[in-house]
């Protein structure tokens, strides 16, 4: 009990520890990455695996999707791919993001010098 790494307690995990996190063989989440271009850890010099927190939070997310709700890998990758232009969309582009910073900064700009005045 001692020994299992505990979610949200580290900055990187191994695909050991991921592997116990989530009671899924290491095969499976190397499999997982080959099928999933969004689930992609980081490597060490060593070429480990080193997951970040977002990465163990995928990896359940795709397991309860699989396991308990029942979805093909074909129907995880279509709803991750919606939910990722979701996300672009709900963000918008860089292009009107900066814009928004832009005019929000000419409105600060225009209230400092008005105080000023």
């Amino acid at each position: 009990m001692g020994n299992e790494p505990r979610l949200g307690s580290k900055v990187f995990y191994k695909i050991g520890e991921v592997s116990k996190i989530s009671k899924l063989p290491a095969y499976v989440l190397r499999f997982w990455e080959s099928e999933f271009s969004f689930l992609k850890p980081k490597k060490s010099r060593g070429n480990q695996r080193l997951y970040v927190q977002r990465d163990v939070d995928t990896v359940l997310e795709i397991k309860r999707m699989l396991y308990e709700e029942g979805h093909t890998l074909a129907g995880v990758k279509r709803y991750w791919a919606r939910r990722g232009r979701a996300t672009v969309k709900k963000r918008g582009s860089r292009k009107e993001l900066a814009q928004r910073v832009r005019g929000d900064l000419q409105a600060i700009i225009r209230m400092i010098d008005s105080h000023s005045s």
